[in-house]
């Protein structure tokens, strides 16, 4: 039986509801999965930060694994408590680049924990800072990164995705470093890609996935071997 995946796709700085298709398309493709791809009724999130719906999320109770690239997200209780439920049952998770900060609930509203708590616990680090707009970054792969998750990737490549300051749990595994070019503010090099298994439950994270990363072969390749792994078939 097909390995079945839930995708959650969708904010309005990359444009991840439609960036994202071709590569749940090619997940298909060279993994053999069923890949359901949930996006928001509504795009928008700053200023107003009003409520969405990636509608029903009931297949969330089959899939093995949630690929999320969302951004300040304001779900329904029923699409909150779907998330909630396959976090607790151990169901694996993929996120990219602005998923660390996914919700954006008010203070007072129930789901408020999220905001913060979504990145530091569940990816692995909270939304921090970058280092400006007109930045890129030169990845790196690490010597030690297990070869399932950089099989196919050149030691070195570049990227237009801006670099993200992180502060990673102690459970991360970081595979990629980033090193900022041409930032905007003092340099920081630091991770861009890391796993772990918190809980034995398998956790992915990058902070790539600007639209010009996603046309990439080497970011390509890294997506798929992280699914690949996260659904235990790498």
């Amino acid at each position: 039986m097909p390995s079945q995946i839930v995708m959650l796709a969708g904010e309005p700085e990359y444009r991840s509801h439609l960036t994202m298709r071709p590569i749940a398309s090619l997940m298909e493709r060279e993994l053999g999965a069923r890949v359901r791809y949930h996006t928001p009724s509504s795009i928008p999130d700053e200023p107003d930060f009003a409520e969405s719906s990636f509608g029903d999320l009931s297949d969330l109770e089959d899939a093995e694994l949630l690929i999320i690239y969302t951004r300040f997200r304001r779900l329904p209780d029923d699409e909150m408590k779907a998330l909630e439920s396959f976090l607790e049952r151990g169901g694996a998770v993929v996120g990219l680049r602005t998923s660390t900060h996914a919700f954006r609930f008010a203070p007072e509203e129930p789901w408020a924990d999220w905001n913060l708590g979504f990145g530091r616990d569940v990816l692995g680090s909270p939304w921090i800072s970058h280092h400006g707009h007109d930045s890129s970054t030169e990845v790196t792969l690490r010597a030690d990164a297990p070869v399932e998750f950089v099989r196919g990737l050149p030691d070195q490549f570049h990227v237009r995705s801006w670099l993200y300051h992180t502060e990673l749990q102690p459970w991360c595994r970081p595979i990629l470093d980033g090193a900022p070019v041409d930032p905007q503010c003092p340099p920081t090099p630091g991770p861009v890609a890391w796993y772990g298994e918190p809980d034995n439950r398998r956790r992915f994270y990058t902070s790539l996935g600007h639209a010009e990363d996603l046309q990439q072969e080497p970011v390509r390749r890294l997506l798929c071997n992280a699914v690949g792994w996260a659904v235990g078939i790498s």
